[in-house]
């Protein structure tokens, strides 16, 4: 295919501008392929103009007509040095066009082509060859009685319009799960898309095309307050504070579009794949936070991998505001479709109960909404929605509309012990551990299966065994700053031990009835990836004194 630099200009406009019949395009809202990050646009006269000297490259213009009959093309521009031989191509008709030296822009005669109905219409200008410094291009000017009610965006905002699917949430829904999968079609994953699965009301997670050479999949979730831009502004307890990650996840801030805590990992994902996303949430309307954890599965694995955990304040609610979208973030190829499928998508609530979420509504952004792009769409295809922005189509659907989809799917099945990183958190666990030993932060008298105890008070009794029912006084608390996450105070607690922790299994049997013991549970033997309580974050060495007060066999 070859290059082509495609300018979509289209515009919802007055009356007044409806009745005329002749439209000056401007080439700043112009594509160039191959595309540049940087705007190939100088600034003359107060005008947008582009410097073309490249053959390799092309120019292409977009615009949509409404009322068949004749089309008349010219271009304003001019040739720098020395005369130039350009060629147009629109509407299947080749136009050979000279552009004439000169110091100022001219109205430079194509040619007229009839129309016959309504539609997207390209015009591609590209050259053999341009000598010298080129040709500099100002606009297209379309003319002609076919040109009345000509739509076109005379913005200069490239991107295609971001497109939404809201999924609504009956009120009784205490949902602190969200649940999705998504597909990307082959051929609809253009550098600077984003796939978002799994929206909620503070923040979005999916999968992004960052480069020819970058996929990533993404979890950021916003501060409170109202600053947009820099994050530096934001007070330190208006801020998203990181708990856990997982490995090879890279985080920092993000500002320009509200601020907030970013986390992304570099994965190479494929097209035609279906990928899942979890995200879950922990409210605590006491400290009126809430901490938000994204967890994607890696299909090669069969693993569930833990992206990130946010605490966010002024929070202390569930999952609310639930949505997907596609958005194409730099405008360079704002020309090109994108297109995903969104299916299978369930919330959790706090009684483990799933619930489908069959309904979803479609919207799209500002630039849809005032309609300078409408190449939009939504609908339901099998039992999964799609989305679609971009590529100069007709528009399919119309913000505001409510899709349904069927649902034979059962609901997902979430084993967090199925952790993608499993091995590399047992090395840093082990480390971590040995590091407090070495610094005497800790004492062990011996381990099993990476689990290590410290017998601190041998007992009288009977060793305790795996089947037995514990009554114990305890305390827990992170290895890593001693922090309390709970313990038992005038009274003991009882516990069937095959209920508790495998921690808790493994170590316990080395104490006998009234003896105390101190347990360092590795993450893994603890609650690994799962975000426990909001004292207890994902991936944590735990650390227990346990006095074992007396045990109950099985019958």
């Amino acid at each position: 295919m070859r290059n082509i630099f495609f300018l979509c200009l289209f515009l919802g406009i007055s009356s007044s501008v409806l009745a005329q019949s002749k439209h000056t395009i401007p080439v700043h809202t112009a594509y160039l392929l191959p595309a540049t990050e940087e705007e190939p646009f100088i600034s003359e006269n107060g005008k947008q103009v582009y410097q073309w000297s490249d053959a390799k490259q092309s120019i292409s213009f977009f615009f949509y007509h409404t009322k068949p009959g004749t089309l008349m093309l010219s271009l304003n521009g001019a040739a720098v040095k020395i005369n130039q031989q350009i060629q147009v191509t629109v509407g299947g008709k080749l136009f050979n066009v000279l552009v004439p030296v000169s110091t100022r822009s001219k109205e430079i005669r194509i040619g007229s082509l009839p129309v016959t109905d309504s539609g997207f219409m390209e015009v591609v200008i590209s050259a053999k060859k341009l000598v010298s410094k080129g040709i500099k291009i100002e606009s297209l000017i379309v003319a002609g009685n076919g040109a009345e009610a000509l739509r076109y965006n005379a913005k200069p905002r490239r991107n295609a319009a971001s497109v939404h699917l809201r999924y609504p949430l009956a009120d009784s829904i205490r949902a602190i799960g969200f649940y999705n999968e998504v597909t990307v079609p082959k051929g609809y994953d253009p550098v600077h898309s984003f796939y978002m699965a799994n929206g909620f009301s503070r923040g979005y997670f999916g999968i992004q095309v960052n480069s020819e050479k970058e996929r990533r999949v993404i979890f950021s979730v916003w501060d409170a307050g109202n600053e947009a831009i820099d994050r530096n502004k934001v007070a330190e307890e208006n801020k998203v504070k990181l708990l856990a990650k997982g490995d090879g996840v890279i985080t920092n801030d993000f500002g320009n579009e509200g601020t907030g805590g970013h986390s992304h990992w570099v994965y190479d994902w494929k097209t035609g794949e279906t990928y899942q996303f979890m995200l879950t949430a922990l409210p605590d309307s006491a400290s009126q936070t809430t901490i938000y954890t994204g967890y994607f599965f890696v299909p090669e694995l069969k693993r569930w991998k833990l992206i990130a955990a946010f605490r966010a304040p002024k929070d202390g609610k569930r999952l609310s505001n639930l949505y997907s979208f596609n958005e194409n973030f730099v405008g360079s190829n704002g020309h090109l479709q994108r297109r995903a499928l969104f299916g299978n998508q369930w919330v959790q609530q706090q009684n483990g109960r799933w619930v489908p979420l069959t309904e979803a509504i479609f919207s799209t952004d500002a630039t849809g909404k005032a309609g300078d792009r409408f190449d939009i769409g939504a609908g339901v295809a099998n039992e999964q929605f799609y989305l679609w922005n971009g590529g100069f189509m007709a528009q399919e659907g119309k913000p505001g509309d409510s899709f349904k989809r069927n649902n034979t799917s059962k609901a997902p099945t979430i084993d967090y012990t199925k952790d993608a990183d499993s091995l590399a958190q047992a090395k840093k666990d082990i480390e971590e551990i040995a590091t407090a030993v070495q610094a005497g932060k800790i004492d062990t008298t011996g381990s099993i299966e990476s689990v290590y105890y410290h017998i601190l008070q041998q007992g009288t009794g009977d060793f305790v065994s795996v089947t037995d029912t514990v009554t114990v006084h305890y305390k827990g608390s992170l290895l890593t700053d001693g922090s309390i996450f709970d313990q038992t105070r005038d009274n003991p607690a009882t516990f069937p031990l095959r209920r508790l922790i495998r921690g808790w299994q493994l170590a316990l049997p080395k104490c006998r009835v009234g003896g105390k013991v101190r347990v360092i549970i590795p993450s893994a033997q603890a609650y690994g990836i799962r975000t426990r309580s909001k004292d207890i974050p994902p991936n944590k060495v735990l650390v227990f004194d346990i006095e074992v007060i007396s045990t109950k066999r099985q019958q």
